[in-house]
């Protein structure tokens, strides 16, 4: 069972092949495809990879379903007596994405591992 941690819209989201999840309204149309290169973290079944902060060659490939409003907020504003009041809605514009696969590369990584500081007693500085 595959599945991945994206990053998009300013939240992560878990996703799995098939899934459906709706998100801030992204500008593309309807029916188009969208690929998410935030990968955080992603599983295809047998290992786990863990990016820092992004996996390098994972991709999350979505199809945009609709684009909708949410449900409506109502907030109240009002002055104290002065007979002032106001009402105000407000309706988030979302976007509710399919996912269709999580698509990984067998890149090698150029991370070079770093070496640990030393501590003073190493260098010679101080007591």
């Amino acid at each position: 069972m595959a599945y991945a941690i994206m990053e998009l819209g300013g939240r992560q989201w878990k996703v799995e092949p098939g899934t459906q999840v709706e998100i801030n309204r992204l500008p593309s149309a309807v029916g188009a495809t969208h690929t998410v290169d935030r990968v955080l973290l992603a599983h295809d079944g047998t290992r786990v990879r863990v990016g820092r902060p992004y996996l390098q060659g994972a991709q999350v490939v979505c199809e945009i379903l609709a684009h909708r409003l949410g449900p409506k907020t109502i907030s109240y504003h009002f002055r104290r007596r002065e007979n002032w009041r106001k009402t105000v809605g407000h309706r988030q514009p979302l976007t509710r994405l399919l996912i269709k696969d999580i698509v990984f590369s067998e890149a090698p990584s150029a991370e070079k591992p770093t070496a640990m500081r030393k501590t003073r007693k190493e260098r010679g500085d101080g007591a």
